[in-house]
């Protein structure tokens, strides 16, 4: 059932991605487990050192046998100074002192982008010894060499857009595949050609639009949480659907249980889009820590710089399961969300989504 261009092209058995969440949510286990259960697993290595990836890696590799993929974030220059972040510093100390934490040193060293694109080239070269079969990218796209090699070595590659421009952008850098993220989409908006962040479109208007303005398959993304979820993306257009939210609150998912339970417990009114934690625009449930910043948010950093100062207050914050200074992250359907694991999931999209198909 629902077999097309993407199950094919993926070898799997149901048109489902896992969405590479970064940050530790994206275990080894939970990975697994979609690709044990049909879907597309997905390695979120964002933050991952180049060891750290070849470690799952080879982990997974004993795990399954089913394809599997990674998401890698794409380096952009830094437009930061060191007043930025004396500003931002100043705002998150009074934030330090209520989670008990010293005040922070605002010699922070600005992340040079020669050295992340180093790193980058890094994972790269990991994902390329390592035949890992399908890599996509968030925040930008690579540059055409980089595409030329993983192509070289039938990587199958997926770019991620939130706006009918960066879509035609990926179509012509050489992407396979287009992820397109609405603005319902939890945690960071994968945009890049648009710096200010407007034109936040929601997944019923911009999925259309894009598959027709474009030749390769689209994956939608945000908001998508269950069967009716799956088949409307797909009578859009769609080939497939890739999911974050309702993969974080499974049973396999390394998400904080206290993240978990926020999710499970919040409303779709509760989700704000804020630049406090990482100096990126992303979807979070609301808490003290973005309240408190929101009205300077314009004075933060940009990513990663912004990310790296609030480190130790999140890490803080998840010590102490203080959910009012964590970093939430959801889409805006967390009332569908449910603690269960993957197999039972993936077994509830698909049932929905077969009953669909058949009262049609």
């Amino acid at each position: 059932m629902l077999n097309n261009e993407i199950t094919e092209r993926f070898k799997i058995k149901h048109p489902i991605i896992q969405a590479p969440m970064a940050g530790g949510v994206t275990t080894s286990e939970l990975v697994a487990e979609v690709s044990n259960n049909g879907g597309l697993g997905m390695i979120g290595a964002g933050y991952m050192t180049p060891i750290q990836i070849r470690k799952q890696i080879r982990e997974l590799k004993n795990l399954i046998s089913n394809p599997f993929g990674i998401n890698l974030f794409v380096p952009k220059e830094i437009d930061v100074t060191l007043d930025n972040i004396k500003v931002a510093n100043q705002l998150l100390d009074r934030i330090r002192e209520k989670v008990h934490l010293p005040q922070k040193d605002n010699n922070i060293e600005i992340p040079a982008f020669n050295n992340m694109y180093e790193t980058f080239m890094e994972q790269i070269k990991v994902v390329i010894e390592e035949n890992v079969p399908i890599c996509s990218f968030t925040f930008g796209i690579p540059p055409e060499k980089v595409i030329s090699e993983l192509k070289k070595s039938d990587i199958i590659l997926m770019g991620t857009a939130t706006t009918v421009r960066e879509a035609v952008e990926n179509e012509k850098a050489g992407m396979d595949i287009v992820i397109v993220q609405g603005s319902e989409a939890g945690g960071h908006r994968g945009s890049f050609s648009n710096t200010n962040n407007e034109g936040l479109v929601g997944s019923i208007s911009l999925i259309p639009q894009v598959v027709d303005n474009i030749s390769i398959p689209v994956v939608a993304a945000g908001g998508i949480m269950d069967g009716r979820g799956l088949m409307a993306a797909i009578c859009l257009g769609a080939k497939g659907v890739q999911m974050g939210t309702a993969f974080l609150t499974c049973m396999e998912s390394g998400a904080h249980k206290v993240h978990k339970d926020a999710v499970i417990n919040a409303t779709e009114e509760d989700t704000v889009l804020t630049r406090s934690f990482s100096g990126k625009l992303a979807r979070a449930i609301t808490n003290n820590f973005i309240m408190s910043i929101e009205n300077n948010e314009q004075l933060l950093p940009d990513f990663p710089v912004q990310n790296k100062l609030t480190q130790d207050i999140r890490k803080a914050a998840a010590t102490n399961s203080d959910k009012e200074f964590m970093s939430l992250w959801s889409g805006q359907s967390p009332r569908l969300a449910k603690q269960q694991t993957v197999k039972m999931l993936i077994n509830n999209i698909m049932s929905q989504a077969e009953t669909i198909k058949t009262n049609m």
